[in-house]
């Protein structure tokens, strides 16, 4: 009976978050795909704020008033290649959804490490977060690129972050403007003499990846402009703001940086809302990796994100789907410790805007990292020995393991690139050419 007892005992421990590891966003599985694996490069993480001056402040908009104008501030983590091999810091101070409560998340990046100027400067990928969100939602993504040659940086969207989350009028119109504003941003410091980034990014080059309302914005950005009727809708912006990113117009026709080479959008809202329409998604020219769970019920999948993916005709388009995940399907880091316990304020733990019901969540984010490793590196970088990653059959399932005694592939192999036997289960992707 103590024996029993004791068992008992052992599989409630691995049970409890207690277990969890120390709220780590660096957790690569031992099933996980092949390019999920860290790269070379010892990194470092640096903290930048900057101010996009004269903006709409939306959240002060009066109807019929003149539009109130601010400089809109925004906190921006930056993860780079640094020098030496120094892996393991910490994340201190970072809030859960509820806003109130503080964790530390412990990674590979070291703060403040110096830069390693050795090579030719790195692409820049810009990571937006969700509604709510912050701007280590994606740490454990922005980390990963990081080790492979890349300089990371994700935004606070102010007004939309856990701390500050106010009227939805603000994350509507301003994603794609901050999204841009900070390309320009390191763009600008990437030839400041006084910045760290001043030889090590290179902007020419860059990656965009959203989640969400991160999303949202990064397909705007790409070229995918709204509905007029979007800029209608009495929940939705106000006094017609949101008409800067209304297809054909002059102000959203400017708004796409060729710069920017590809873009993963992972479960972006707004199609089942009536934000596009077809027209809208034509104007998607940039290549545009999409990622959703086939149950996702905040964005929707048939008439949401698939529907996106299905007209956005005129780019190199991707979707990547998770059968039965929903919305959280493979962005957020794994849920902290602290996630696990109710929370009064919000009448629910937190651990439910990180976790999926069905998927585990460091599965998920090898995968996401493995996807965007290939996607970024062949559109981003220009390795050509990334597109195999991507060439695969649509159903993970339909793929036929056959290699021989030494391990090389036999002709009728077509088993996911990357991916282990047996392991390429549950996922789908899908994949087009821009239309003739």
């Amino acid at each position: 009976m103590r024996n029993i007892a004791l068992a008992a005992l052992g599989l409630a421990l691995l049970g409890t978050p207690a277990m969890a590891d120390e709220n780590r966003i660096d957790l690569i599985r031992p099933d996980a795909p092949e390019l999920a694996a860290f790269g070379p490069h010892a990194i470092g993480v640096q903290t930048l704020t900057f101010a996009n001056p004269d903006q709409i402040d939306i959240l002060n908009v009066e109807a019929g008033g003149e539009l109130p104008r601010y400089g809109r501030e925004l906190t921006v983590e930056v993860w780079y290649p640094a020098e030496g091999d120094a892996v393991g810091g910490t994340y201190d101070g970072v809030y859960l959804r509820d806003g109130e409560t503080q964790v530390t998340l412990h990674g590979r990046a070291v703060r403040d490490a110096a830069p390693d100027y050795a090579e030719s400067a790195y692409p820049l990928v810009i990571i937006s977060h969700g509604y709510p969100g912050n701007r280590f939602l994606l740490s454990h993504l922005a980390e990963n690129l990081a080790t492979k040659g890349y300089v990371v940086a994700s935004i606070d969207h102010t007004d939309s972050t856990y701390r500050d989350q106010a009227k939805f009028g603000s994350t509507l119109v301003n994603r794609p403007l901050d999204q841009t504003f900070v390309l320009r941003e390191i763009a600008r410091l990437s030839g400041d003499d006084s910045s760290f980034l001043n030889g090590l990014v290179d902007v020419s080059n860059t990656g965009l990846i959203g989640y969400s309302m991160g999303g949202y914005g990064a397909v705007i950005t790409a070229g995918g402009g709204v509905t007029e009727a979007s800029t209608e809708f009495d929940w939705g912006a106000p006094e017609g703001t949101l008409a800067i990113h209304v297809a054909g117009t002059d102000t959203h026709e400017a708004l796409p940086d060729p710069r920017i080479k590809a873009v993963i959008a992972i479960a972006p809202w707004g199609m089942e809302r009536g934000f596009w329409d077809a027209d809208g998604l034509a104007g998607i020219e940039t290549p545009i990796f999409f990622i959703a769970g086939s149950a996702d019920d905040v964005s929707s999948y048939e008439n949401g994100v698939k529907a996106i993916y299905e007209q956005a005709v005129n780019a190199e388009h991707y979707l990547l789907t998770f059968d039965n995940a929903n919305h959280n399907a493979a962005a957020p880091i794994p849920a902290p410790t602290e996630a696990w316990t109710h929370s009064d304020k919000l009448g629910w733990a937190p651990f439910d805007h990180y976790a999926d019901a069905v998927w585990d969540t460091v599965r998920m984010n090898n995968i996401l990292q493995h996807f965007a490793t290939a996607f970024l590196g062949s559109q981003v970088k220009g390795d050509t020995a990334m597109d195999p990653y991507l060439d695969l059959v649509e159903k993970a399932e339909d793929g036929v393991w056959a290699r021989d005694e030494d391990g090389n592939p036999k002709p009728e192999h077509t088993y996911w690139k990357g991916f282990g036997e047996r392991t390429a289960k549950g996922l789908s992707l899908m994949h087009e050419t821009p239309a003739e």
